[in-house]
Formats: structure tokens, sequence, C-alpha cells
């Protein structure tokens, strides 16, 4: 099922990625102490309450700039107003309500959005901010938040369920073992997804254009597939209902992700946050590249965001019937694969064209077994082991810092989640966690997927 999406705005510099980085529990959006540093929205996922949502941090909002740049700026922080389902609008109780404060709550009322206004940096005893001047913005009483120390943030969350409810949003659930496989597919405008899914199910199902958008919708396509993974073919029916047969998958084909600065005025806005929304509903997404063009930044943030949402991952390289010499073309982009998103070495990529119908069922059979995969279970006995062995024969450090392993199992699925049990979580280096992925990957396995590490200093069984 989708997730509902919070959109966090406001003028420049009022603690917008501050509060960003405390509702994600990890510092992800540039902090600067600069007005304007956040040039883009930010997406990531995060617990509000007992609801998982889809969190946009958005440019600061200023009606009277003319410069370029921060005209895009505040074009994205409008478009993230228009894509969400809720606004944290934030002020900064620190200074006195500004003429943009007010601009931009008059453009919050027309928006017609649920908006929660939230009175920032509520800690500091030098408020300037009144009362009055907060219930003279329309949008009742503001809920006091510091994100820096941790204050308020209870309250955000039953704010934010409260209306939630009201909208009748529903508590995410994970999917049922149905024997089905979801796969999303995902990437910038024009690198073929339509194309792609057309070619699986043998039909022109979906429109396809060289126009960049057509697709705006996200499109659930339920169907079956036999795969004969010994000579790569298969026999594929679209069909609107699936029986429990082992070979069943459901397309999610989406609109494109657009670059910065190149969404359109109409409703082609709202293809990232439906794209994200695809996969945050997906087993596996499968992010589409062109073989003619180069790896844009967006489909770097684009991966982040799908292992940060705990999914499979399958990179799919497209049109690689107007590559010149297949092999050498083929060599060069996975060399820049691996430099460029080293931290998924464990993703598999395949290279089709769904011009030509070549290698594409090669995605159904990699995103079944990654499907496995991500429920495949460690025994305690098994895992307690390898732990065991691990920490002996490369024991962590952190300065002056013991660390002590005392236990670890496998404690979720889907994704495969592990948890350690340490005498300081707090100070288990970056490092050491990669180290413990990739030694669980050479160990276990789990290609093709996001696998999550916790550290606690108590088991609570």
């Amino acid at each position: 099922m989708a997730l509902p999406i919070i959109a966090i705005v406001g003028r420049p510099n009022v603690g917008k990625s501050t509060l960003f980085n405390r509702l994600i529990g990890k510092r992800y959006a540039i902090t600067s102490p600069v007005p304007g540093t956040t040039r883009d929205r930010i997406y990531h996922e995060a617990e509000i309450g007992t609801y998982n949502v889809i969190l946009v941090d958005t440019g600061g909002m200023e009606f009277d700039k003319k410069q370029d740049i921060e005209a895009d700026v505040q074009l994205q922080a409008k478009l993230g107003v228009e894509e969400a389902d809720i606004i944290y609008f934030v002020v900064d109780t620190t200074q006195p309500l500004t003429a943009s404060d007010l601009d931009a709550a008059q453009f919050l009322r027309r928006s017609k959005k649920q908006i929660i206004l939230i009175a920032h940096k509520a800690d500091n005893e030098h408020s300037k901010t009144t009362t009055e001047e907060l219930y003279a913005l329309g949008f009742g009483e503001a809920v006091s938040v510091s994100s820096i120390h941790n204050m308020g943030l209870e309250e955000l969350d039953l704010a934010t369920e409260k209306v939630l409810k009201k909208l009748k949003w529903k508590k995410e659930k994970p999917h049922k073992k149905d024997g089905i496989v979801r796969i999303a597919i995902v990437g910038r405008p024009n690198v073929g997804k339509s194309s792609f899914v057309n070619a699986l199910l043998g039909e022109n199902r979906l429109i396809v254009s060289d126009k960049p958008g057509t697709t705006i919708d996200a499109t659930d396509t339920p169907f079956k597939c036999k795969v004969a993974t010994a000579s790569g073919s298969a026999n594929c029916l679209a069909s609107p209902r699936l029986g429990l047969a082992e070979d069943n998958f459901i397309l999610i084909d989406t609109a494109g992700l657009r670059r910065r600065g190149k969404v359109g005025q109409g409703i082609e806005k709202y293809g990232v946050l439906r794209a994200l929304q695809a996969v945050s509903r997906a087993d596996v997404a499968c992010l589409m590249l062109d073989a003619t063009d180069k790896i844009a930044n967006q489909d770097l943030h684009v991966s982040e965001y799908i292992l940060e949402a705990g999914k499979g991952l399958i990179v799919i390289v497209n049109k690689t019937d107007l590559m010149e010499d297949k092999q050498k073309d083929q060599e060069k982009l996975l060399g820049i694969m691996q430099y460029r998103m080293g931290y998924m070495p464990w993703a598999p990529v395949v290279f089709v064209s769904a011009k030509d119908r070549k290698n594409i069922f090669k995605v159904l059979e990699s995103a079944k077994n990654i499907a496995a995969e991500r429920n495949k279970k460690i025994s305690d006995e098994e895992f307690a082991v390898f732990v065991k062995t691990i920490v002996v024969t490369h024991p962590p450090s952190h300065g002056s810092h013991k660390i002590v392993f005392y236990k670890g199992k496998q404690t979720g699925f889907c994704p495969p989640t592990f948890t350690f049990e340490v005498n300081k979580p707090d100070f288990v280096h970056f490092s050491y966690r990669r180290f413990l992925e990739n030694e669980i990957r050479r160990k276990f396995g789990f290609y093709g997927t996001a696998i999550r590490l916790q550290f606690v200093i108590k088991f609570w069984d």
C-alpha cells in the first residue's frame, strides 16, 4: 500500500532540515547556518507515531527572490506542498514573524492541505514569537518543538496521527506470503519503462511514447509467468486474477523520476512521489538506466531511497540494441557503476533490450530469487556461532571505548533484519557495521536485497 506524504515547509533557515534529520533518526539532509542550503527536495521514509510515511524536506519559501536558482528552489518547495497529504509549516520562534512567514501562510491556506504548525526552536528562552502571533497565521495552536533537544516530538506524533486518521490513512501492513512478487519499475523519463513492461507481457498494455512523462500514475499489472531459466524464454499471461502458483508477479510501472528543475507545471510534477510510493508497495524495485545515457545523480538518489526502504534491488540497463560494441560498452558501464554505486555491490545488473525483447525475462528470474532471499531465515544457533567467530577474529573498536558483542540473531524478514546485543550500541562505527553486513552476505547470501542491522543494549524477548 502507498504511504502518506508529509512535506516540511517554511522560509529559509527555520530548521527544516534539522527537524527532517531528527524525524528520520539520522543526519541525512545537509544542515548549515547559511540560508538556502537545501536546494532540492529530499525524500525519506520515517515512522511518525504508529504510521510509516514519506517525509519531504523542501527548500525555503521566499516570495520576493528574483534569482533563477532561488526561483527554482521555491518552485520545488511549492511542488512539495502540492504533492503532500500533510504540511509541517515550520516557523522560528527565536525571531519575530517575517513577511515571508506571512506570505507562506497565505499560500498554504490557499492550498487546502492539512497543515500542522510547528513552533521550532521552542527551547530558546529568548523566544520572540508570541502565541498571539502564531494564532494569527490561521492554523490553530502550534506544536512547540526543539529538534536539537528532542522536545515536543511526541506531541507532533500525536497531532500527525490525528490528521492521518481524519484522512482515513491506514497503517502499513507487510505483504501476505501469497507467492506474488511485486516489482516496481522506476527510473528517469524515457528510459523505456513502459516498453519493458509491454515486452514482458507481449502486448501494448501501457502507452509508449518518446515524450517524457507519458506515464503519470503507477499502474499495477498482475500476470503469470513461468520462466524457463535454462533457455531464457518464458510464457507470460497478463491476468486480472492471480492464482497461487509460484510464478505470479505484479508489475508496477511508474511515472518517470525527473531531475530537479525539470518538473513540469502540469500533472507530471506528481511523478516523483508516486514512483517512491510505488517502491513502498513493492518487494523488488528495478532501477532502469539508459545504456546510451550517463548515470545521473537522480539515479543514485533513487537507489539510495530503495535501500533505505529496505527493498530488493535490480539495476536494469535498457537499450542495449543501441550499443556499438556491446561487450566493451557493458564492461565500461559496469566499471562506472562499480565506482558510482559501490554502496550496493550485491545488486544484480541485467542488460536488456525492451525493443528486441532480449534478456528481459532474466529480470523476473532475479526478482523471484531475491524475493526468496528476503524471506530467508537463519537459525539462532547458526547465527550465534557466526557472531562469536566474527568478533573474535575481527574485534570492534572505537577509540578508548571497549565494545563487547554478547549475541545476535535474525529478528525480521522483508527486509532481513539482524539485531546485535552490544554494551555500547552508539559506539559501533559505521565501518564496522558495513563490515558486518559484508560478512553476513558472504556467509549467508541475501543477494539482491537490502538488509538491516540493529544494535541494542539488551534483547527484549
